[in-house]
């Protein structure tokens, strides 16, 4: 067994082989990478007639492309310089996959909150495309390009500092640490005026529930309780009634095994009532996407996320996958990253052949909101993106090394700010591909009509 302070010293020793500004290293692809390919490769197996509202949602700006092209930076990066330090990623670390959520002490914690792209990889792929999203999103507003680079060098330092501080604790102590919503209220209050809007929002979150759901997302009909149709983004496909009500049954039948046998009872005390397609995010619009409502009395709802599993952009395409279950991937990956998780969190695969995993809907749920965010602001929430990441790396890897690698000065700082610019205009030119496609009708947007796309049971 090697001591923290030797694998300290291996981390250093890793600077030999893999120089810390090398990092900056981003070398333009060559000319037979096409981007709008790979986004069409992308979309096997998605619902087609949702893949129009998919495209709309990314031709919005290439912050908007960014978020929903994640397999094209995870390409990128393959082969990138590394120091072959293995972590838990998140796969999909950009700014707006920060938030609260209620833990199960039912405390408002921030962390990472989307692990659709959790596998394990290079500690320093989920810091370049953090660091890639601060730079576009600062140009999405507008702001300076100083803006966007501090908010990187600001997430970098914080990242560098923090798993430093992890390099000396125990493994017990990493795995107990939670980084409480106050304490982001707190630190926002210090530097600007956005602490009062968060202080706000954290009390707003304890409505995020399915209890303050319940009325806002349901009807009574015939007596029953009903999900409310909103298409394209919530809808019921009334043809198929009688085979979802089937297909639910033996579908949450399954889901009871992946999760431990006092949620199970928990979970008993509830009684299917309906389930109803929910389109979500940017980057998960066309995938199998389901919200289903439970209820335990008249007064005592609870709504289910059900989220479809496809294989992680950063698992290799080709060949079987390492993962026997893609849905057991994503929950054994927030579970490993998250400081907790919800207590509904589980997985299933339905007889359709489609993996899924569950969560809780929107439980305290706090997503930030960039467009409001002002030029001050972005260093701040960088800090804390900074904190949260590290503290997920420290817990599923090796905090000694990546400290040791990392070092007290700002190389690292320094080649990560100069690889967010460079990789960011790739973006930039990325997304003008997309557009052109789009305008020549390769691609069609559309916002879409639910009504008629196909998703039987």
């Amino acid at each position: 067994m090697t001591t923290r302070a030797e694998r300290y010293q291996h981390g250093r020793a890793l600077r030999a082989q893999t120089p810390r500004s090398a990092q900056a290293q981003w070398n333009p692809p060559s000319p037979e990478r096409d981007p709008v390919a790979v986004i069409e490769e992308s979309n096997a197996g998605r619902i087609p007639g949702l893949i129009p509202l998919r495209y709309a949602r990314m031709s919005k700006s290439p912050f908007s492309f960014l978020r929903g092209s994640a397999i094209l930076q995870a390409r990128d990066l393959v082969g990138s310089p590394s120091t072959g330090v293995t972590v838990q990623l998140c796969g999909d670390c950009h700014v707006s996959n920060f938030g609260g959520f209620g833990t199960p002490e039912r405390n408002l914690a921030f962390d990472i909150n989307d692990f659709d792209e959790t596998f394990p990889g290079p500690w320093e792929w989920d810091l370049k495309r953090l660091a890639t999203s601060f730079v576009l999103a600062s140009r999405e507003r507008n702001f300076s390009k100083e803006t966007g680079e501090d908010a990187v060098r600001e997430a970098a330092r914080t990242y560098r500092e923090r798993m430093a501080t992890y390099a000396e604790e125990s493994a017990l102590a990493i795995w107990y640490t939670q980084i409480d919503f106050g304490e982001l209220c707190d630190f926002f209050r210090r530097y600007t005026r956005t602490g009062r809007t968060l202080t706000d929002e954290a009390k707003a979150a304890v409505r995020h529930t399915s209890e303050g759901l319940y009325p806002k997302l349901t009807t009574v009909e015939n007596g029953h309780a009903a999900i409310i149709d909103n298409p394209p983004l919530v809808y019921h496909f009334h043809q198929y009634a009688e085979q979802w009500q089937a297909a639910a049954k033996t579908f949450f039948d399954r889901y009871c095994h992946s999760i431990s046998g006092d949620r199970r009872y928990l979970f008993d005390q509830y009684s299917f009532q309906d389930i109803a397609v929910k389109v979500v995010g940017v980057g998960s619009v066309g995938t199998r996407c389901l919200v289903a409502l439970f209820l335990g009395d008249e007064t005592d709802p609870l709504f289910l996320q059900i989220k479809e599993a496809r294989r992680s952009v950063l698992e290799s395409p080709e060949g079987k996958s390492r993962f026997a279950h893609q849905g057991e991937r994503v929950v054994e990956g927030q579970r490993l990253m998250q400081s907790a998780s919800d207590i509904f969190l589980g997985w299933v695969d339905a007889p359709e052949g489609f993996d899924y995993y569950v969560r809780q809907l929107r439980d305290m749920k706090i997503s930030a909101n960039i467009e409001a965010f002002a030029a001050r602001d972005f260093g701040p929430y960088a800090v804390m993106c900074g904190w949260a990441l590290a503290r997920a790396h420290a817990k599923s890897g090796d905090a000694a090394t990546i400290a040791g690698y990392l070092g007290t000065g700002e190389n690292f700082d320094d080649a990560l700010a100069r690889y967010a610019l460079g990789y960011a205009d790739q973006v930039d030119q990325d997304f003008e591909a997309f557009t052109r496609a789009v305008h020549s009708g390769r691609l069609r947007v559309d916002e879409g009509d639910a009504g008629n796309i196909e998703f039987p049971p």
